[in-house]
């Protein structure tokens, strides 16, 4: 039996209220009407409380503040979800897999992991994402607008995700992420993640053809398309060269045409790659960081290391040890 008086019911689809005034409300989201209306740019609102909440857009007013942190939001319903980063409460839990969120707006995303929903299609080519955002971004590449642009090399990007990543990886020096097996560091996590297979041995990415594994996702889809002929190739459109991932054949296109958008702080010279030129910046540094394991040998280099012990005298002696 419904708690609230059936005097306060709505006759569009039985739901029960408290007070007129709370039917009343409810009844606009049946006739769509909006008679609340923002005094600045004219958007219109089911409720008094929303055309208060947007008028803050105007304002600038945020008056919900975190004690902890003392950022402000301009709803108290953010204030209150932006808490649990620092409660670490995450109340919504996926049925599925059991992964906790602090918002059920995550929630619902995630979910779209288990049942492959992909509510938002592009309406020129027909491609569906899981993620309003991600459909933002892909609407770019029809329209050719990159609007994110490094400050420090000009470059533009798509994605912010993107252009963070390029700052962090080509303009950051900045290595947190340290290897617990050899010490090396790293930039990002998925960094780290990727280089630790070296040591543990792992091979996470499964063959849904065979039982063949392997170390690294692009391995996998080179074996897709090479196996099982499964997903497509990228072919350059001058030499008709065929690459298995996008980024090398953009890569590739450059080395066509010429531009070479990395360039070296110190001497001015230009490369197609971020890491060509790291692999340069050595050479204006007397620091040498790769040692041969054999003679003691020091190297600005991995690559010298590796060309030097074929022909290193120790290295030679310890193999007719063996």
């Amino acid at each position: 039996m419904n708690i609230h008086s059936s005097k306060y019911k709505c006759s569009e689809c039985g739901k029960c209220f408290k007070c007129n005034a709370d039917i009343t409300r409810h009844r606009r989201t049946h006739s769509g009407e909006k008679p609340f209306e923002c005094s600045v740019c004219g958007k219109r609102f089911t409720t008094t409380g929303h055309a208060i909440v947007h008028s803050r857009i105007h304002s600038g007013a945020k008056p919900y503040k975190c004690s902890e942190c003392g950022k402000c939001f301009r709803e108290n319903s953010k204030l209150t979800t932006h808490r649990r980063i620092h409660s670490g409460e995450k109340p919504f839990e996926c049925f599925v897999c059991g992964k906790r969120f602090s918002q059920a707006g995550n929630l619902r995303t995630h979910s779209r992991i288990h049942t492959g929903e992909k509510p938002y299609k592009c309406y020129i080519c027909q491609k569906a994402f899981t993620h309003l955002s991600n459909l933002t971004a892909h609407m770019s590449f029809h329209s050719g607008v990159k609007p994110h642009e490094c400050s420090l090399c000009n470059k533009r990007f798509h994605f912010s995700s993107a252009l963070y990543a390029h700052k962090l990886l080509v303009h950051g020096n900045r290595r947190p992420y340290y290897c617990p097996y050899c010490g090396k560091l790293f930039k990002t996590a998925s960094h780290l993640k990727q280089h630790s297979y070296v040591h543990t041995g792992a091979k996470p990415f499964s063959c849904r053809h065979c039982s063949e594994c392997f170390r690294w996702k692009v391995t996998l889809k080179s074996h897709l398309l090479k196996s099982h002929n499964e997903a497509t190739w990228f072919p350059c459109h001058i030499c008709q060269k065929k690459f298995i991932v996008k980024a090398n054949l953009k890569v590739h296109i450059r080395r066509h045409e010429g531009v070479k958008l990395y360039v070296c702080d110190e001497c001015q010279k230009c490369f197609c790659t971020a890491f060509e030129l790291r692999q340069h910046q050595p050479a204006h540094s007397d620091v040498k960081k790769f040692c041969c394991g054999f003679c003691g040998k020091d190297f600005k280099r991995p690559q010298n290391v590796k060309q030097h012990v074929r022909r290193c005298p120790d290295a030679v002696e310890f193999e007719d040890m063996l």
